[in-house]
């Protein structure tokens, strides 16, 4: 044999030497990375998982939360006053039954009876279906905080779509939707008057809104403040992810802790990261349209991409994405190991594999030890949130609106 060949064969000989070590380090073939650019094994995650949710919250210098804000801002919450209809409230679609989201794929506004899953439209009905899947509103106070813990409350990302800055901005946008709370009653633009006019006309509210904003009659800017400051209140920082966080070793079981590991790995927490899981940053990830639509989503700027929602208190708040296709966890997990359709699982066709986002095609080895991941998305969930409704509201109509 030649000086030249010994030489590359023992070349070889150490790559491959090599190569196999750092597939065992990472407990054997490519479950948790992929190969570099150079050659070398790269776990998947960038980076860690977040923090615990901090124990206080964060306000807007021009929504300090009062007792006299927060006790409005719930009834306001619970009052069907504020649709055109009078027949649907914020809490029709968050609904603390469901963790503050409705537990239906698309929600029913206008002209819907029922809660949840039982929820239908009333006879002769002409408003359609909301065309995205109610997001709990479970610690929404804390949207946009990173791994730092640092947000900012007046600049908090809202919605599927980012269209809204703040809870503030978020709050009134429901009253004006077709779909959600207007219905024929009044045009758009009319919308948030025409409430305000009501709420003026109750000397209850009248009264309410004195004792909380210095004397001053109902507003619009008082009627988005009230709706904020009650939903800064819904917060869930005490599962046992946060209690582990905070140094109780024995808050998660083992089997939650190597779900914890795996979540990294596979890269998950590229976009699922900080205390919310969330980056609040937009993604395409090809999710199917819901069958209920007669045309398809496009998401942001007709992208297809959407914001990434928090994984915190999932237990209670199915059916999931944008278009709340998958009934179950499995469902959700099934689809990111295939995201790209290769295997024939159902993804959105008007989405081609290249318009995925680079981060999703990054995934590796999604569905296997998914007992361990499932495990550790359970450790997320915090039963404890405030589930209070109010025996009445102001107005004398039904809390929640047509909801029995």
């Amino acid at each position: 044999m030649s000086p030249f060949k010994f030489l590359a064969l023992i070349a070889a000989l150490v790559a491959l030497l090599a190569g196999g070590a750092l597939l065992a380090q990472d407990g054997g073939g490519n479950r948790g990375g992929r190969r570099g650019r150079g050659g070398g094994f790269q776990p998947v995650g960038t980076q860690p998982v977040g923090g615990a949710l901090p124990s206080t919250v964060t306000t807007p210098a021009g929504n300090p939360t009062t007792d006299a804000r927060v006790a409005l801002g719930r009834l306001l919450f619970w009052d069907p006053i504020l649709s055109g209809s009078k027949d649907v409230a914020c809490a029709t679609c968050h609904h603390p039954d469901f963790g503050y989201a409705e537990g239906r794929d698309l929600p029913i506004g206008v002209n819907g009876i029922g809660l949840g899953r039982a929820r239908h439209f009333a006879p002769g009905n002409t408003i359609p279906l909301v065309k995205r899947n109610s997001q709990t509103i479970l610690n929404v106070a804390f949207n946009g905080i990173d791994n730092t813990n640092a947000y900012d409350p007046a600049a908090a990302p809202m919605f599927w779509d980012l269209r809204a800055r703040s809870l503030e901005a978020q709050a009134l946008e429901p009253l004006k939707a077709f779909e959600e709370m207007r219905g024929h009653a009044y045009p758009e633009d009319k919308a948030v008057a025409t409430v305000v006019s009501r709420l003026n006309e109750s000397a209850e509210y009248r009264r309410l809104f004195a004792a909380a904003f210095g004397g001053a009659r109902p507003t619009d800017d008082s009627l988005a403040k009230s709706l904020a400051a009650f939903q800064r209140t819904l917060v869930a920082n005490q599962s046992p992810f946060d209690r582990y966080r905070r140094g109780d070793a024995n808050a998660m079981t083992a089997l939650q802790v190597e779900g914890m590991r795996r979540f990294e790995r596979v890269g998950c927490v590229n976009c699922h990261n900080g205390p919310m899981f969330s980056d609040f940053k937009s993604h395409v990830l090809g999710v199917p349209d819901s069958p209920h639509l007669e045309a398809s989503d496009q998401g942001i700027d007709q992208t297809y991409a959407f914001r990434t929602p928090s994984l915190r208190n999932l237990a209670y708040t199915a059916p999931y994405m944008h278009s709340g296709v998958f009934r179950d966890l499995e469902a959700v997990v099934d689809f990111y190991d295939d995201v790209a359709g290769r295997r024939g699982r159902e993804r959105n066709l008007n989405v081609s594999r290249e318009q995925l986002d680079p981060l999703v095609r990054q995934l590796r080895g999604v569905d296997r030890d998914e007992e361990a991941l499932l495990a550790f998305l359970d450790a997320l969930n915090d039963p404890s949130f405030d589930k209070t409704i109010p025996p009445r509201v102001p107005s004398g109509l039904a809390p929640g609106g047509a909801i029995k």
